[in-house]
């Protein structure tokens, strides 16, 4: 019951942010930009977290719980760059951790993204063998795109 009511309020999520982005993406408002990357990224943290825990042995290892969450961070991985729009840094958003070197230093960052994004995809494909070992050592080469990006990116 719990995975379901999961299920459908992380579907809700994305239907919501479906509209915010058709809603506004004729002439998207720094603010609205900036609260659709924050949900994408509370997302990705949503999915992260269990994985993060299962591969410390803080909780039992489910190997169909981090294919789930696992697909879930990839799906959100896609959609986290176009929540960098010009214009939605640090200057024209107040609650922001986004640095203004994402913008002044786009390539860069896009960069970086891209490996995340590649990352989160071999996570999805080695989550779905089930295979504990592998899945933990695809899951730190993910974290650490993760941190890579943070360091450089994202105000601590």
């Amino acid at each position: 019951m719990n995975k379901k009511l999961l299920g459908i309020g992380l579907a809700s999520s994305l239907i919501s942010l479906g509209f915010l982005t058709v809603a506004s993406a004729a002439d998207p408002k720094p603010k609205d930009v900036a609260e659709y990357r924050q949900s994408v990224y509370t997302i990705i943290g949503w999915n992260f977290k269990p994985i993060a825990a299962m591969v410390k042995g803080e909780v039992p290892f489910d190997a169909a719980a981090v294919a789930r969450h696992a697909q879930y961070v990839e799906l959100m991985s896609k959609a986290a760059l176009e929540g960098f729009a010009k214009g939605s840094g640090p200057d024209a958003v107040k609650h922001t951790e986004a640095k203004p070197e994402i913008w002044t230093n786009w390539d860069k960052f896009e960069t970086a993204m891209n490996d995340f994004q590649q990352e989160a995809v071999k996570l999805t494909e080695v989550a779905k063998g089930g295979d504990e070992a592998a899945i933990k050592a695809q899951f730190g080469k993910t974290a650490e795109t993760c941190k890579a990006c943070h360091k450089e990116f994202r105000k601590d």
